[in-house]
């Protein structure tokens, strides 16, 4: 994911916060046609780029770091889900993943949201996705919206047809075929509205440049309130 953010950002120039912690995700702060934006990326060389504790916590800092000071967000997408296990269930991992929905849904800031490949469950719309309100909504055409990947949904819907067939392996890998052709094909999501547009992956530069540019005199008027009540 690094090498894809110093392709997009000028001049590669890249400044990464808290690189060494909740490595699975990047928090990063560069220019975008000569305007500073804060970008946030799934890295999936590092637990497959989940949602864990420390990373939804590193996430919704930055983005409520960038808030405050008026920088734009770019989100780069590329989640398989939340990190399952006892540990992370005890240590509150909806909650924290609560934080990092919280801090996308309060932010006033121009925000950007690009799908290079997975974007399964939860994860998916915690990562600033068009249900919690992103302003553009891009995806290149290796994206894989789903509530989960083809290979568990199959196992899930088939289940019954699976096991009575006399070649339980074959008729599952039909299932997961047909499945991957009719419901994540790359435009599936733009025609359920999921993203604005399937964009060639040479482009996106100058789309994030234009879209930044599009959104530069956004102006959100905000519930009259005292403060919000984040997730604890």
């Amino acid at each position: 994911m690094r090498r894809v953010i110093r392709e997009v950002v000028d001049d590669g120039d890249v400044f990464e916060v808290h690189e060494r912690w909740g490595t699975n995700v990047i928090c990063a702060l560069a220019r975008l046609g000569g305007e500073v934006v804060g970008i946030v990326a799934n890295q999936p060389s590092a637990l497959a780029g989940v949602l864990d504790i420390a990373a939804s916590e590193k996430a919704a800092r930055f983005v409520q770091t960038c808030d405050a000071f008026n920088i734009p967000l770019v989100t780069l997408v590329d989640v398989p889900g939340f990190l399952p296990g006892v540990d992370q269930e005890h240590g509150g991992i909806i909650r924290h993943g609560a934080k990092l929905l919280y801090a996308y849904c309060n932010a006033t800031v121009p925000r950007i949201s690009l799908i290079l490949r997975k974007a399964y469950g939860g994860a998916y719309i915690v990562m600033d996705s068009r249900s919690i309100g992103t302003d553009l909504a891009l995806a290149w055409p290796s994206n894989e919206i789903a509530v989960m990947g083809a290979e568990g949904a199959a196992n899930i819907i088939f289940r019954r047809e699976i096991a009575a067939a006399e070649d339980p392996d074959a008729v599952r890998a039909q299932r997961i075929k047909e499945y991957r052709s009719e419901l994540m094909h790359p435009f599936y999501a733009a025609e359920r509205g999921l993203v604005d547009d399937v964009i060639d992956p040479a482009e996106t530069r100058s789309r994030l440049v234009a879209g930044l540019a599009m959104l530069r005199a956004k102006q959100v008027t905000l519930p009259s309130r005292k403060h919000g009540n984040q997730p604890q």
